[in-house]
């Protein structure tokens, strides 16, 4: 199981917004995390997700745990990733 870190970007693989990227904003257990998109980004919601509904990826930014949405799109812009954020993409399946 890859480690997942706050501030980790990762991309859903499941559910209706399967392929778009989002944040990891706090980690509740070993099971399931807090992701934002943010909303006015790309449109994933603030939401409880399971860790296996999610792939992370080598991307990373530095925010403080449960940041807000417009802290979030502060660090995308200061990263420069605000543009590629917006953007979906095809996730990897999974083996089950």
């Amino acid at each position: 199981m890859p480690i997942i870190e706050i501030g980790q970007i990762c991309v859903k693989t499941t559910g209706r917004e399967a392929g778009l990227k989002c944040v990891v904003v706090d980690i509740i257990d070993k099971n399931f995390i807090l992701v934002t998109g943010p909303k006015k980004v790309n449109g994933v919601k603030r939401r409880k997700v399971n860790i296996k509904h999610i792939e992370p990826t080598k991307d990373r930014l530095t925010i403080s745990k449960g940041a807000t949405d417009e802290e979030l799109i502060e660090a995308l812009t200061k990263a420069k990733k605000l543009e590629e954020m917006s953007k979906p993409i095809k996730p990897k399946l999974q083996a089950r």
